[in-house]
Formats: structure tokens, sequence, C-alpha cells
């Protein structure tokens, strides 16, 4: 296990899991940022999955975080997915006009790693 905020980031494989279970305040957020980043760098991992089922709400704050963190990861060499988005959360961030640009998004953690194989494989073969 990787952190030293509070959210948990696990290595899975290739792949680093992080499981977001408290609500994301704006420094909870960044600090999340810092771990996830430095935990790419010093793991070398190609796929990043966060979810964030547990959050009953995502402001533009927070949603620009995991975007940015999806497209620092991708510079970095990791493909993010984001999965256990609530209806609710897709919603408000559609009516806000916010883009998930950069990060691909699944329904579930079995969905978002079975998205993770596609793109590992498409990487394999591209």
């Amino acid at each position: 296990m990787i952190s030293r905020g509070s959210i948990p980031i696990l290595r899975i494989g290739s792949t680093l899991l992080a499981t977001i279970q408290v609500e994301l305040r704006d420094t909870v957020a960044d600090v999340f940022q810092e771990d996830i980043l430095t935990a790419i760098g010093k793991s070398g991992v190609a796929s990043l999955l966060i979810d964030i089922s547990g959050l009953e709400m995502v402001d533009s704050y927070v949603a620009r975080v995991l975007v940015n963190t999806g497209q620092m990861a991708k510079l970095m060499g990791a493909d993010t997915v984001l999965v256990g988005m609530r209806p609710e959360v897709a919603a408000t961030l559609v009516r806000m006009g916010f883009r998930m640009t950069g990060v691909h998004t699944a329904l579930n953690v079995d969905e978002g790693l079975a998205l993770i194989a596609q793109l590992f494989q498409r990487r394999g073969r591209g």
C-alpha cells in the first residue's frame, strides 16, 4: 500500500487502485493527487483505477483534480479509468458543462479492470 494521505493506493500487478471512501475536500484532494503521482513515479505502473463510488458528491474542484490527475498520469505513461460514478454526480457534472477529457470511465471496478485489460492489449499492439 502506498499513500501518506487518508486514501489508500494499492498496487495490483501493473495497475494502481485507489478507492475513495472519504469526502474529498480541497486539501484531501490535493494530497491524493500528489500521492497518486508519487506512486506512479515509484512503481512505473501502466494504469490507474480510481473508484469514487463512496463519494456522495463531486464539486467542480474535485472533478478538476480527478481529471487533472488522470491527465498527469497519462503524461507519466499510465491510463486512468474512473469508476463508480453515481447518477447524481454524472448529471451534475454534465449540467456544469464539465468534460472528463483524458480519463476513461466505467460503471464499476469489474468493468474498469476489463477496460484496463483492453487498453493494455491495444497498447501492446500499437
